[in-house]
């Protein structure tokens, strides 16, 4: 897709003295007492703001944080510790401006942050009239929170139809462009990896994906259903009945494409659902009526690793076991060290997904690590979200 980058308007000059109003994504996790248990989105948003300073711009930046009521904030949805670490992160002082809508006094070389855009009345809903004073306040407006750009909203989506000039930030820039790469115009084999809890949850992600990739891989509870569907006992496991029917179609569109759905033929099994259970591996055909199944087995794990070893593109969606707990990790952590060590251009993306490249280190050796949940399935199903819409809308 054709967007405009913030960074080449930098470097062209056309930055300067300019007011650049950059939608962040600043929702960062907080304690109790209200102080940041983990700031990965706010040093994510930095490169973008000091892209705009040393351009010589007035910088106003916001973000939703939390889910208040609009027209209703309260103290726990202050983005005041946030203004805080930004400030830190960036060297000079960040002030924190609330109602803000109306007007806001920032100079160049200046950097401003605007209280929670979700406590303005109207913002979830995108009203054009709150979108347009938003508009008003700047002459380039940044896009750089992929968390948000499957939402259509005032701060996302309905300022980028009305300010002067609107772009994606170096964050959305690298999403666009490795999802571009991942899904639109991939080396093949491109090979998916789609694990979780539910196939309800994935499929339409499922459908989707069987019409294009070369390869589907499914873990987790997904892959009991599709057990379910390949005729293997699964015990007391996590599946969804009423849904192998569509496990069934999904295997059949890979079948005509020339390709399978790998099914377990190892798995590691427990009685019950804890971290101290007794793991046993059993053999695909072996699980007895009381087992919970809650990895692949060895086996497995190396079958598709020596897969992915083929594969030209990998797009990682959630792990294949209970990798949080140490004895069903193997299938897991297999792969995603096949997936570091692969040639292949690999992008990882979903919480529990990160939460496993993180546990193995592994951040610094996969492609590009994908920063939105919703928004990265959302692409996975082949929707075009309305950030990426609007952006190209713009450009055009």
């Amino acid at each position: 897709m054709q967007f405009i980058r913030f960074s080449d308007l930098c470097e062209q000059g056309r930055i300067k003295d300019k007011r650049v109003f950059i939608r962040a994504d600043l929702n960062v996790p907080l304690n109790e007492q209200g102080q940041i248990t983990e700031d990965t989105r706010i040093r994510a948003s930095i490169p973008a703001i000091e892209l705009a300073l040393k351009a010589g711009a007035a910088v106003m930046v916001t973000s939703h944080l939390g889910r208040p009521t609009e027209g209703q904030l309260q103290a726990k949805d202050s983005l005041a510790p946030v203004a805080k670490r930004l400030s830190e992160l960036l060297g000079q002082d960040v002030p924190l401006v609330a109602n803000w809508v109306d007007g806001v006094e920032v100079a160049p070389a200046q950097v401003v942050l605007l209280e929670n855009c979700r406590g303005n009345v109207g913002e979830k809903k995108n009203d054009p009239a709150l979108a347009r004073k938003m508009a008003a306040l700047c002459d380039v407006f940044v896009h750089d929170a992929f968390g948000t750009a499957h939402r259509a909203e005032a701060s996302t989506y309905g300022i980028a139809e009305y300010a002067p000039i609107a772009c994606a930030g170096p964050l959305l820039a690298a999403e666009i462009d490795a999802l571009s790469k991942a899904l639109s115009q991939p080396k093949r084999p491109l090979v998916a990896i789609v694990g979780g809890s539910k196939v309800s949850s994935k499929l339409t992600i499922l459908r989707s994906l069987a019409e294009k990739v070369d390869a589907l891989i499914v873990g987790g509870g997904i892959a009991n259903t599709f057990m379910l569907a390949a005729g293997l006992p699964i015990g007391k496991s996590l599946a969804e009945v009423d849904l192998v029917d569509e496990a069934k179609r999904i295997m059949q569109l890979m079948a005509e494409r020339g390709s399978v759905v790998p099914i377990p033929e190892d798995v590691v099994t427990a009685t019950e659902f804890a971290a101290d259970a007794k793991a046993v591996v059993k053999n695909a055909t072996q699980v007895a009526a009381e087992d919970m199944i809650l990895d692949v087995g060895p086996r497995t794990a190396q079958r598709l690793a020596e897969q992915l070893k083929t594969a030209g593109t990998i797009v990682w969606n959630g792990p294949v076991g209970v990798f949080e707990f140490d004895a069903f990790e193997n299938g897991t952590k297999t792969l995603a060290e096949a997936i570091a060590n692969s040639e292949a251009f690999s992008i990882a993306g979903g919480g529990d997904t990160l939460a496993a490249v993180a546990k193995y280190d592994l951040e610094s050796q996969i492609g590009y690590i994908s920063t939105g949940g919703g928004a990265f399935l959302e692409v996975l199903e082949g929707k075009t979200l309305p950030a990426f819409e609007i952006l190209a809308k713009r450009a055009a």
